[in-house]
């Protein structure tokens, strides 16, 4: 065989590749190091038995459906939010579902912006339990409103709950796992923590707030290679998360059901929270396309994310005032998978 045929043949490998990487991409509903991990990496059912697992924001949404699925794989549940009576009933479908019983689910209301409570709460489940191996930070609220609109007031309570309320109860936990030398601090963020949308400008900073902090406190915890801290960012996923998000006013929220259809189902975007965890990723990208192409032009191509977030963001606003959930134009000519 000629070199010359050697270099052809080599060349045709690689378009080959790169041609098989954008099917691959086309079809992707999340970034192509986490969907590697689903096809070749651990398994949540090997990596996560046995473990202590604390969830906030665990009464509806992602919380809700993250403490069902761990349910089923045999671990020891915290489930924490401000309604008890929803934890109650979480922990019901648990118990229901799952494969856990009475004694592996505590129930411990919380709220996030009393950070006062967080040692406290924090002591009790030492106690409980007697470890914390996951600490999964998903309590939180998104936003719809325009900036020139908004409250500072809402600007401020997004910032008290979404990351210092996340950053103080992660503070507590933390000397526990430096003391154990392991275990996972998991953020659940948003794409938003990324890129930026209009209607978002208080939620947005919360979110880049997180991703800034517990970027750096991994660089802080490099001696301590058994702590894992994992930035989990999902686009549109069907839960309450618009509905209850904060308006204009701290005291108004949005207060109606959106359409859900054109978002990703939730069981998928927890699947693949847990195939994260299991393969101890420091960050993720969980959507349908168009937000994740999106999400890897702010990523590599600023200037030109920057002029297709303007472009799309006219429409954002538009359905928002129309009443429509912002986001639905967007998914007119994609569709959604894994419903």
């Amino acid at each position: 065989m000629s070199w010359e045929l050697l270099l052809w043949l080599l060349v045709l490998c690689v378009l080959l590749a790169l041609v098989v990487q954008l099917l691959r991409f086309l079809r992707a509903d999340a970034d192509l190091t986490l969907l590697w991990a689903e096809w070749q990496g651990r398994r949540p059912e090997w990596e996560l038995t046995d473990m202590v697992v604390w969830v906030t924001g665990a009464s509806s949404g992602i919380g809700e459906e993250l403490a069902c699925q761990l349910s089923k794989l045999g671990v020891s549940l915290v489930l924490s939010a401000r309604r008890v009576q929803e934890l109650e009933r979480v922990k019901t479908r648990c118990l229901e579902n799952g494969n856990l019983k009475e004694k592996d689910i505590l129930v411990l209301p919380l709220d996030l912006t009393d950070r006062s409570s967080h040692e406290a709460a924090t002591k009790v489940v030492l106690q409980e339990f007697g470890k914390i191996d996951i600490l999964v930070n998903n309590a939180g609220r998104s936003q719809r409103s325009l900036c020139m609109d908004t409250s500072l007031d809402v600007f401020k309570e997004l910032i008290e709950l979404n990351y210092l309320g996340t950053v103080s109860l992660t503070m507590c936990v933390l000397p526990h796992m430096i003391e154990r030398k392991q275990g996972k601090i998991v953020i659940v963020n948003s794409l938003l923590g990324i890129l930026s949308a209009p209607l978002s400008t208080g939620y947005c900073a919360s979110k880049h707030a997180l991703r800034g902090f517990f970027n750096c406190l991994r660089a802080e915890l490099a001696t301590y290679p058994g702590i894992v801290i994992s930035n989990i960012c999902p686009g549109p996923v069907q839960s309450n998360i618009v509905k209850n998000s904060l308006t204009e006013d701290v005291q108004k929220t949005v207060g109606v059901d959106t359409a859900q259809s054109h978002k990703m189902a939730t069981s998928r975007c927890v699947r693949l929270m847990l195939i994260s965890m299991a393969n101890d990723l420091k960050e993720v990208w969980i959507s349908d396309h168009p937000f994740l192409l999106i999400t890897y032009f702010w990523q590599y191509m600023p200037t030109w994310a920057l002029w297709l977030t303007n472009k799309l963001g006219k429409r954002r606003i538009e359905n928002f005032k129309n009443g429509l959930d912002a986001d639905i134009s967007y998914f007119k000519t994609w569709k959604t998978k894994h419903d």
